[in-house]
């Protein structure tokens, strides 16, 4: 059997793996988040946000404000601070590591409410029965099944070859924020919607009369 002196170093902190901390999305990165998949989130410019700072293991809730909603839960996998711009030479300049979230559940198109959350800048160290209070608002994983996901573009071109060009300029130019995304489930292809800027969006003309 441990105690929680066992966890900690020099008695005044957890040890590695054993943090709870908030991490407020800067504005606009939320959108970001939510129209792009990724695996990780990078933070920077929290050099003087949290004294002590997150270790790797810790874990994390990220979370927007206005009103605070919790977006997604995961772990720290870079404790950001600072670091040599080239790590072969001990001269060189020290240049700041982001902050690395891994990311372990994700809730960007549901958040739930952290209202009595007491945020304290970007990053904020929680009591680990307040993280485990937080993290349950978000009740137990949905279950994943297989959708279908299309991008048609009418396009001209002198080719079949020279369409598909087209097309992926299209694509990395417009990107989510512009073009029309279609998704159904497998085998439902009825029940086919049409998503921009990561949320449902019509498409029927006749609709808006």
């Amino acid at each position: 059997m441990t105690t929680d002196t066992a966890h900690r170093v020099d008695g005044a902190r957890p040890a590695d793996g054993t943090g709870a901390w908030a991490v407020l999305l800067p504005t606009g990165r939320y959108e970001a988040e939510r129209l792009v998949h990724h695996d990780t989130l990078e933070l920077t410019g929290l050099a003087d946000a949290a004294r002590p700072r997150p270790r790797p293991g810790d874990r994390v809730a990220v979370l927007v404000d206005a009103p605070p909603r919790l977006v997604a839960l995961g772990r720290v996998t870079g404790a950001g601070g600072e670091e040599r711009e080239d790590p072969d030479d001990p001269q060189s300049e020290r240049v700041e590591a982001p902050l690395v979230v891994a990311y372990t559940r994700r809730a960007f198109d549901e958040p739930a409410p952290a209202d009595a959350l007491a945020l304290d800048g970007p990053v904020t160290a929680l009591d680990p029965a307040a993280f485990g209070a937080l993290a349950d608002r978000l009740g137990p994983p949905p279950q994943r099944r297989s959708w279908l996901v299309s991008l048609d573009l009418p396009i001209e071109a002198a080719s079949p070859a020279e369409a598909v060009r087209l097309f992926w300029a299209y694509v990395q130019e417009l990107g989510p924020r512009e073009l029309p995304a279609f998704v159904s489930p497998s085998g439902d292809e009825l029940a086919m919607q049409a998503f921009v800027l990561g949320a449902e969006a019509n498409q029927d003309p006749e609709e808006d009369d």
